[in-house]
């Protein structure tokens, strides 16, 4: 089984090469990243409310939200929603970095956080504006990569689409997980090798 490693994830990520830089005529929102170990690593995501006129109807997402006056920054914002949306404390996510700016086509910024959250709970959800919470297998999604042929190129926006069971991740989260996946490719592949040798 792979295990998520702390050390190499921060090495990975401080070495990486990240998407956007800041916009300043975008509005600035962060959301977390948050990987956990559940019978190997999975990536912790919601699916947001069926609300009539939300831009986010129905879209999986990952936790954050906007950059608002009283936060000291992108990463308090993080930490923040999290506490808000998911009811995790920031002292259950071991911190690994930023993966990035993300812009969508609403002009906002989004800063990607990645996060190791210890599992515990209770995950309480604020269900305004979370219809459930994802538990998404990280094989599941480096096998959708594999096999969509998305490795080593950037899908357009109409077939860049992680199916898992009933929903679909598209448009700025699946762009996030595309990223993620191919940071972390060789050291996916370096476990997968040596538990096969």
């Amino acid at each position: 089984m792979i295990k998520i490693n702390a050390k190499r994830l921060r090495d990975v990520v401080a070495e990486a090469v990240r998407p956007g830089v800041p916009g300043h005529i975008f509005d600035s929102a962060a959301v977390f990243l948050l990987l956990f170990e559940q019978n190997g690593p999975h990536v912790l995501a919601i699916l947001k409310a069926d609300t009539e006129g939300y831009p986010w109807r129905n879209q999986v997402a990952l936790p954050g939200g906007h950059v608002d006056k009283i936060d000291t920054g992108p990463k308090a914002a993080a930490y923040r929603e999290l506490k808000e949306e998911m009811n995790i404390p920031a002292g259950q996510v071991d911190f690994i970095g930023s993966l990035g700016h993300f812009q969508t086509i609403n002009r906002k910024d989004v800063e990607v956080f990645l996060g190791l959250w210890d599992g515990k709970g209770p995950v309480d959800y604020a269900r305004q504006e979370i219809a459930r919470v994802l538990e998404i297998p990280l094989a599941h999604l480096v096998e959708t990569h594999a096999a969509a042929g998305f490795h080593g190129r950037q899908p357009g926006v109409d077939r860049l689409i992680y199916p898992f069971e009933d929903v679909q991740v598209w448009g700025l989260t699946a762009k996030i997980f595309h990223f993620f996946i191919e940071l972390i490719h060789p050291l996916w592949r370096s476990q997968i090798k040596g538990r096969v040798e």
